[in-house]
């Protein structure tokens, strides 16, 4: 080997050494930088008859494909369940645990011990103000909780505008990161922090929403959701969202774009497409699919079920329960007197299974469905004539075509009117045998209307009776509208005295009422779709609030656990793609000790050749 291929070579060498030297500061400077890949340099060997030397090719960055897109699902998803874990949290410390002061069980039990102690002493100005308070904080322990899950379904609606707002402005800096790397005269270093840029940002929009990534050899990367809609490849796709303004329970979703209540989110493909996310079921993961099941359905479930207590609370005080007279084959009732949403109950056997029907007072003839508890729902129209006679004859026809025949599970019944015309008439017609059958009509008034007492009123301190009539249902949003009747507030002995003049030690309306709160059943849901749609709940009023708070804390029991399971799952990835793609710098002061000892190699040989071209030329 002669003196200049030596020369050549040790050279070389040098320059090797001042390129990985350059490589391994960069690496020692990022050595805490989050989202910082580890790199080297690639060295390779030249040779040839006549010489050999060494020569850099530019440095690689560590990077792992699979484990990126699994890193990226991750993200999504901790971030999806993350905030609704965070949300229910907050609605069971508004809802209080089982048997906590101020939880709806605990009031309710409250609320009982008064009627009782109003039972035992119904002259006593004190009980009847201790039963009447008990009530009230009731009712307004439903307002307050129902204004709070509003107020969460708001909060939801904002965090969605701000995520919108974040989103846009990453994937906007994203296109702008991968029109950089289409640059092909950059340095090595400068590709390399690019794309550790274009990871940040990737990562930071799968925590808004559900991507797949797609990484391309010139570096550049394309996004699509899970579902298939392109975020980002030849152009950005732009994220918007159209605020519904306040919220109340009444503003809900709807896939009918011209009836949903909610605010509007969106996305405008750069061929100026135009898809509604929500309502074509977009999204399936992230931080912005979490916030919209929340607004439309769990917080809306939530609610339903305060709307489920509140109605049953006003029931069980309003209802008259009347029984049906027995006839030859069956039964009838007097239809009079009965509100929008009243109802009757009719009992009936069909070769010997006993089936429950139930027939609403209702102007929708259509509903016809079978509730949580497997009772028949059939709406009756008793306002259709102009007298009850009228009224009664057009319901029983609109019945007889329900119950014309039987099947092996339908029952078929005669239905008629009464010689009076005033009730409706059953009858058994073949293998059916009606066993029973109860009329249940709200009180209007607190005198003279029977012992059950209109005390829980809607606004404008209306009757509640339920009723489906009109857009929204009554039921709707009445945990936050339910109040106590100012006529017992101004007067609380309308708390016993059923009757005008009656008087106050009479316990028969104290007594009626603890006996509603026991038996008298409810079923949640007031159609098929909600019925089969949500948690069912079905009893007297203390299962019904017993199942909504164990159903409330099962629910964040699951989601705190979902939600845990998942940030461990990513702590583990993260800790995964730390040691391969992160910097040891125990490792780096090791390689740090090979340049030096390279170097003082090279400079040697450097050094020696000088010294025999100085001799030789001085021989010269």
């Amino acid at each position: 080997m002669g003196l200049t291929t030596s020369l050549n070579n040790a050279v070389s060498g040098l320059r090797i050494n001042q390129d990985g030297l350059g490589v391994l500061s960069r690496n020692i400077a990022n050595s805490g930088t989050p989202g910082y890949h580890r790199q080297s340099l690639n060295v390779v060997d030249y040779n040839s008859q006549s010489s050999s030397y060494a020569r850099s090719i530019g440095t690689t960055r560590v990077f792992n494909s699979s484990l990126q897109a699994y890193y990226n699902r991750q993200v999504s998803d901790t971030a999806n369940s993350g905030v609704q874990a965070s949300y229910l949290d907050r609605l069971q410390g508004f809802m209080g645990k089982p048997g906590s002061a101020g939880s709806l069980d605990t009031l309710y039990g409250s609320l009982k011990t008064s009627m009782q102690a109003l039972a035992t002493s119904p002259d006593d100005y004190t009980v009847r103000a201790g039963a009447l308070g008990a009530a009230q904080t009731m009712a307004e322990t439903l307002n307050r909780l129902s204004g709070n899950i509003q107020v969460m379904r708001a909060e939801t609606e904002g965090q969605i505008a701000n995520s919108v707002h974040q989103l846009n402005g990453m994937i906007t800096s994203l296109s702008e990161v991968n029109a950089r790397l289409l640059d092909l005269g950059m340095t090595d270093g400068t590709r390399a922090t690019l794309q550790d840029q274009r990871d940040r940002l990737v990562a930071g929009i799968a925590e808004k929403v559900d991507i797949t990534a797609d990484y391309r050899s010139n570096g550049t990367v394309a996004l699509m959701t899970r579902s298939g809609v392109g975020i980002l490849d030849s152009g950005a796709s732009t994220f918007s969202f159209e605020s519904a303004g306040t919220l109340d329970a009444t503003s809900e979703f709807d896939p009918d774009p011209e009836k949903t209540r909610v605010g509007k989110l969106t996305l405008t493909t750069p061929s100026g497409l135009t898809l509604d996310l929500v309502q074509q079921g977009v999204l399936q993961g992230g931080e912005l699919a979490g916030l919209v099941n929340l607004r439309d359905r769990t917080l809306v479930e939530a609610q339903s079920q305060l709307d489920e207590i509140a109605a049953g609370l006003a029931q069980a005080f309003s209802t008259n329960q009347t029984a049906g007279t027995a006839i030859t084959g069956g039964y009838a009732v007097n239809a009079g007197g009965m509100l929008p949403g009243n109802s009757m109950t009719m009992r009936v056997k069909v070769d010997g299974v006993e089936q429950t029907i139930k027939l609403v007072n209702t102007t929708q003839t259509d509903v016809d469905y079978r509730d949580a508890s497997g009772a028949r729902v059939i709406g009756i129209n008793l306002s259709n004539g102009t007298t009850d006679a009228d009224k009664a004859g057009n319901a029983a026809a609109q019945l007889q075509s329900k119950f014309a025949s039987s099947t092996d599970t339908e029952p078929a019944l005669a239905v008629s009117v009464s010689a009076t015309g005033a009730s409706l008439q059953f009858t058994g017609n073949g293998t059916t045998v009606p066993t029973g059958l109860t009329k249940l009509s709200s009180a209007t008034a607190m005198q003279g209307d029977g012992l059950a007492m209109p005390l829980f009123v809607d606004s404008g301190n209306s009757v509640y009776s339920g009723k489906l009539d009109g857009n929204p249902p009554q039921k709707l949003g009445f945990a936050g509208r339910i109040s106590i009747n100012p006529q017992v507030i101004a007067n609380n002995q309308l708390m016993v005295q059923h009757t005008v003049g009656g008087t106050l030690g009479d316990a028969d309306r104290a007594k009626f009422i603890l006996d509603q709160l026991d038996t008298m059943k409810f079923v949640s849901g007031d159609g098929p779709a909600i019925a089969s749609d949500r948690f069912s709940l079905s009893g007297n009023l203390g299962d019904v609030i017993s199942q909504v708070i164990s159903f409330q804390g099962s629910s964040v029991n699951a989601a705190l656990s979902k939600s845990d399971d998942r940030q461990l799952t990513l702590d583990t990835i993260t800790d995964q793609m730390q040691s391969e793609y992160g910097v040891n710098v125990d490792e780096e002061m090791a390689r740090l000790m090979e340049l030096q000892n390279a170097y003082a190699a090279n400079a040697r040989i450097v050094s020696v050749v000088k010294e025999l071209l100085d001799t030789l030329f001085a021989t010269t």
